[in-house]
């Protein structure tokens, strides 16, 4: 029988909770020691043997792979010395706080050969893997638009970054995923409302490498909490639910309209509304049971560490073009 993987974690906030839950029920994983200098035994709801105060006694414990839930400012200084060790890594996004130290953790990470990936959770979301292969599939057409909208209250976890890094790392990642292109340019407008040292809301348009069009709603100040993803194309469109990770198709209709000026063009008239029926896995347990089977040198399903510099670089000419008021072209 296959020794089962030992697993540690570094960080044990509201993140690190869930990962620390999910990591303890693992099929083939054993979690060994939780990082957190902060989390004590009376205030942890994991047993007193698993609580370490630094990432050196964790790695003296000896690991087989890990997880960082720290904040994204302490992020390239953990997982380089993970680099270091030859631990096999994954990294809650964003991967850091700006391109130089994405460039470099990646770097780490590559120049010894040691597993690095990004904990972009979105693209486990069911809803959102099943409209990537239907996509892919062509049920869509061509595809024209993506609109995505990520809004709610302010999350109390959060200190050292603003809603972009925060929130909209989300969108632009799981926008070039579905879609399979890139990022061409952005133009954001960003605000503070709220007092804090950060942006709390952000609208974007970006241009895609396939020529589609999207846009990006984020805040921190919204009662309604919602994450939805809107995909248009020359036969409907398809909107993702990822908080229900229900997926749903409206079809264009065929209906010829009587009204000339109307008629002149396609699918103005309303068709078919299907929603799909899909297995929903949670998605923190579907990411890491591929963080694990890479790990073992499986068919790896993560999210490379270029793949989060990428989403990292994006958001940063966001912040640029809200700064500057200018479009800013995005080279891959």
């Amino acid at each position: 029988m296959t020794a089962p993987l030992r697993a540690g974690l570094v960080g044990l906030g509201m993140m690190g909770r869930n990962h620390a839950r999910v990591l303890r029920t693992l099929p083939g994983v054993q979690l060994v020691g939780v990082v957190d200098p902060d989390a004590g035994p009376e205030s942890s709801p994991l047993d007193a043997d698993l609580l370490l105060p630094d990432l050196e006694s964790l790695l003296r414990r000896g690991v087989d792979m890990c997880v960082v839930a720290t904040p994204t400012v302490t992020h390239e200084a953990i997982a380089t010395r993970l680099a270091e060790a030859g631990v096999p890594t994954l990294i809650e996004k964003p991967l850091a706080g700006d391109p130089a130290a994405a460039e470099r953790i990646a770097a780490a990470f590559e120049q010894r050969q040691v597993l690095g990936c990004v904990g972009h959770i979105e693209r486990y979301n069911p809803a959102l893997q099943s409209l990537r292969t239907r996509l892919a599939h062509g049920e869509l057409g061509e595809v024209y638009q993506v609109a995505t909208r990520r809004q709610g209250p302010f999350p109390s976890r959060i200190a050292d970054i603003g809603v972009v890094g925060d929130l909209a790392t989300h969108d632009i990642d799981l926008t070039a995923w579905v879609t399979g292109s890139f990022y061409r340019s952005v133009s954001a407008s960003t605000a503070t409302r709220s007092g804090r040292s950060h942006e709390d809301l952000v609208s974007a348009v970006g241009v895609l490498g396939i020529d589609v069009v999207t846009s990006h709603l984020v805040n921190w100040l919204s009662p309604l909490k919602e994450r939805i993803t809107t995909v248009t194309g020359e036969r409907g469109c398809f909107v993702a639910d990822t908080l229900m990770a229900d997926l749903t198709y409206y079809e264009n209709g065929v209906t010829t309209a009587p009204w000339s000026a109307v008629a002149t063009f396609r699918g103005v008239s309303e068709g078919s509304v299907i929603r799909y029926a899909i297995r929903k896995p949670e998605p923190l347990m579907t990411e890491l049971e591929a963080f694990a089977a890479a790990v073992r040198g499986e068919d790896p399903h993560v999210v490379t560490l270029r793949e989060g510099l990428e989403t990292v670089r994006v958001a940063d000419a966001m912040l640029r073009s809200a700064r500057t008021g200018a479009t800013v072209e995005v080279k891959p």
